[in-house]
């Protein structure tokens, strides 16, 4: 991820602590992933519904469209790499929990201490970075590589998990899950040091409402903030269900989960290269236009093109692929656009409150619709309109980084 020819050993340590912080996100978003692929068991074993299924899918980010904003608060104050621990440790008890649920009712609420554990595990990270990697091209690489982490993570549960349910059935995989985040733990512990835990200087209750003004009142937080809901809820959406489109239309579930796989492994691509487009010099807002008008476009051509599976398979790659830019990008420019430094995590905190929100709201809004039109041809017109403010909201941020510089 270092831009020079000839890395410094400072900078190759920087690399490694980052490698680091992806790789906690990517075995966090794995708890995300998992449930697609285990809605057909969870189907077979619980008598699981599809709006419930659309629920236990969203559950998740319960924690983070109601604490972000707090959970950036404390990693701005405690230090981002003690709340990632915390958050691990955390989504560990959830996920044993979990595969101990003896029915829905007590799955819903196992995911939502999974959704606590897994926001305070990956909202401070982009903080955690920018203490750890003082390159500011490296910086930008390495959260692109950031941004790819949910997508990575949900590829791996998808093309594995159906395997592994196959093999231990849905509770082991969630055992095997709570045990990967503990070390996880360990490695965060072991190899990111804790002098990138400093906390701030000793701070009042009014220093932190302070803060907490500042990052409430500049427009840019705001617009992050939208632009990562308008993103996140129709991405969650459409390939969170894919696995259930393609069991319906006959595919074998093996097909099914690779086929999904891919199309959320592909996401990743967007990421990494906004990342490094952004380091050579692209403005933030024509990727940020790239993705949404694609994701649009590509939306409409998956659910509208009955009959044409290849072609549909082709635009949902598109979407998932140049859709990426849009994260990526998002967590480069709040670094960039935060009030100050000291504001960092909680920009992301409020970014991943609406983030939350999108993912909350998403899937059940398109089961929803999907239950009551008799399939999923209508689901375009609400990722469509997602992606038309996401259109507006490029041109505006693209100003705010312009004034930035």
């Amino acid at each position: 991820m270092s831009a020079a020819a000839h890395p410094s050993s400072d900078e190759r340590t920087a690399a490694r602590q980052a490698l680091v912080v992806v790789a906690v996100g990517v075995c966090c978003a794995l708890h995300v992933g998992k449930l697609p692929a285990a809605i057909p068991a969870l189907q077979s074993a619980l008598g699981l519904g599809l709006v419930p299924a659309g629920f236990l899918l969203s559950l998740v980010q319960l924690a983070g469209m109601t604490l972000g904003l707090w959970v950036g608060l404390a990693a701005d104050r405690l230090g981002p790499r003690r709340v990632m621990l915390v958050g691990l440790c955390l989504l560990a008890a959830g996920s044993a929990l979990g595969a101990l649920a003896p029915g829905v009712g007590a799955l819903l609420a196992t995911r939502v201490l999974e959704g606590l554990g897994f926001l305070l595990a990956v909202l401070p990270a982009p903080g955690l970075l920018r203490r750890c990697v003082q390159h500011p091209p490296t910086l930008a690489r390495a959260l692109g590589w950031w941004g790819a982490y949910m997508p990575v993570g949900m590829a791996l549960a998808l093309l594995g998990g159906t395997a592994l349910i196959a093999w231990v059935g849905w509770r082991g995989l969630w055992l095997l899950l709570a045990l990967l985040s503990l070390a996880a733990a360990l490695a965060l512990r072991r190899w990111v040091p804790v002098e990138t835990d400093a906390p701030a200087a000793a701070e009042s209750p009014a220093g932190i409402g302070a803060r907490l003004r500042r990052t409430l009142t500049a427009p840019a937080p705001m617009l992050l903030a939208l632009a990562f809901f308008c993103y996140s809820g129709q991405w969650l959406a459409v390939v969170g269900f894919l696995p259930t489109i393609y069991a319906e239309a006959g595919l074998g579930g093996a097909v099914a989960g690779a086929l999904a796989a891919l199309v959320a492994g592909i996401n990743m691509t967007g990421n990494i290269a906004s990342g490094r487009l952004v380091a050579r010099g692209v403005r933030p807002g024509v990727l940020l236009a790239a993705g949404y008008a694609v994701m649009g476009l590509g939306a409409w051509v998956t659910f509208a093109a009955s009959g044409m599976p290849w072609l549909q398979l082709l635009a949902v790659l598109v979407f998932s692929s140049v859709g990426g830019l849009i994260p990526g990008t998002l967590f480069g420019l709040a670094v960039v656009l935060a009030p100050g430094r000291d504001t960092v995590s909680t920009t992301v905190g409020w970014m991943q409150q609406w983030s939350s929100l999108g993912q909350f709201v998403g899937p059940p809004l398109v089961a929803w619709l999907a239950t009551r039109v008799g399939g999923w041809h209508w689901t375009w017109v609400l990722t469509g309109l997602a992606s038309l403010c996401g259109l507006w909201l490029a041109w505006r941020l693209q100003s705010a980084w312009s004034a930035s510089r």
